[in-house]
C-alpha cells in the first residue's frame, strides 16, 4: 500500500514524485513507456527557466528522474488497464499484477493526433511520423512535409532543416498559430516554404511514402507533392481513455480540475497535459505535479491516513 501512485513519468509525473517523496510519502510512480515522457523526445527545451541557452529533454528529464529516485520515489515499468475506488484506497490493475495506493496523480499526459487520411495508418514508420527528433535523421538531404501550425508543427519544421534539404509546411489557414518568435525563424529559414489554405486528401507510395495529395480549401484544387517523408503535428489528444467514467472531462477529453489539481474524486489528482488547462508546456506541467503532489499531502493528513 502506497502512500501516492503516479500514472505517468512524463515532467508532471517526475514533479510529482519528487515533492511527494520528499514529503516521505512513500511513492511509486508507473510508466508504460520511458520517463520523461514527450519532452524527453524534445531536442532542445528553451524556455525552461535556468537554461539560457537551453537544454535537451532527455538531459532534464532524467535529471528529474535521478532527483525522484534520490528522494524514495520507486518507478515501476508497466501499463495501468483500469482503476477502482474501493472505501479509502485506489486499486490501480497491471496486466500482471494490482497496485494499492491511498491517493493517485493522474499524469498520463496526451498523445499527437493522427490526420486520418488514407495511408496515413499503411505508413506510419515507412514515412510517416509524429516525431521529428526521433526521426527527422533518417530524412537527411531528403524533401519533407510537416502538417499543422502551431509551435509543435513549426519547431518540428525548423529541427528538421537540420537534416532535409527541404521542408514544406502545410497549413489548413492562411497564417500561422505559433508564437511570434517561431514563425520569424521559420519565415527567415530558406529551406522552409510553405503552402496555405490546404489539408492533406492522401499519402501515397509503394514501400515508402513517395507523395502526399494536398487539397486546397478555397480552390477545391488537389495538387500531389513528392516528398520522402512527412511529419504530422496538428495537435494531441488526452490519454484519458481509463478514466473517462472516473472524473469530470471537458469537451475535449481533457480533466476537469480545480487549482489544487483536485478532480473531484477524493484522493484522486490530475496533473500536466492531461488536464484541462490554457497552456500545455514543461514548466507547467511541472507546476502541476508540485501542486499535485502537496494537495495529495494534504489530503492524507486531513483524513488521518499517514
Amino acid at each position: 500500500m502506497y502512500d501516492l501512485a503516479i500514472i505517468g513519468a512524463g515532467p508532471a509525473g517526475l514533479s510529482a514524485a519528487i515533492y511527494g517523496a520528499r514529503a516521505r510519502l512513500s511513492t511509486v510512480i508507473i510508466e508504460k513507456m520511458y520517463p520523461g515522457g514527450q519532452a524527453a523526445i524534445t531536442d532542445i527545451i528553451e524556455n525552461y527557466p535556468g537554461f539560457t541557452e537551453g537544454i535537451g529533454g532527455a538531459e532534464l528529464t532524467e535529471a528529474m528522474k535521478k532527483q525522484a529516485e534520490r528522494f524514495g520515489a520507486q518507478f515501476l515499468n508497466g501499463e495501468v488497464e483500469k482503476i477502482e475506488k474501493q472505501n479509502e484506497k485506489f486499486l490501480l490493475h497491471l496486466k500482471n499484477e494490482t497496485v494499492e495506493a491511498k491517493t493517485v496523480i493522474l499524469a498520463m499526459g496526451a498523445q499527437a493526433r493522427r490526420l486520418g487520411v488514407k495511408g496515413e495508418k499503411e505508413f506510419t514508420g515507412k514515412g510517416v511520423s509524429y516525431c521529428a527528433t526521433c526521426d527527422g535523421a533518417f530524412y537527411t538531404d531528403r524533401t519533407v512535409m510537416v502538417i499543422g501550425g502551431g509551435d509543435t508543427a513549426i519547431e518540428e519544421a525548423l529541427f528538421l532543416t537540420h537534416f532535409a534539404r527541404s521542408v514544406t509546411v502545410v497549413h489548413r489557414r492562411n497564417e500561422l498559430r505559433a508564437t511570434k518568435i517561431l514563425q520569424e525563424r521559420a519565415f527567415k529559414n530558406e529551406k522552409i516554404k510553405f503552402i496555405w489554405d490546404s489539408v492533406v486528401e492522401e499519402i501515397r507510395g509503394a514501400d515508402a511514402v513517395q507523395e502526399v495529395v494536398v487539397k486546397n480549401l478555397k480552390t477545391g484544387e488537389t495538387t500531389s507533392i513528392p516528398v520522402d517523408g512527412v511529419f504530422v503535428a496538428i495537435g494531441w489528444d488526452p490519454n484519458t481513455a481509463i478514466v473517462k467514467d472516473l472524473v469530470k472531462l471537458n469537451e475535449k477529453g481533457y480533466i476537469i480540475t480545480d487549482e489544487n489539481m483536485a478532480t473531484g474524486v477524493p484522493g484522486l489528482f490530475a496533473a500536466g497535459d492531461i488536464r484541462e488547462k490554457s497552456l500545455r508546456q514543461v514548466v507547467t506541467a511541472v507546476a502541476d505535479g508540485a501542486v499535485a503532489a502537496v494537495s495529495a499531502e494534504k489530503y492524507l493528513e486531513e483524513h488521518q491516513m499517514r
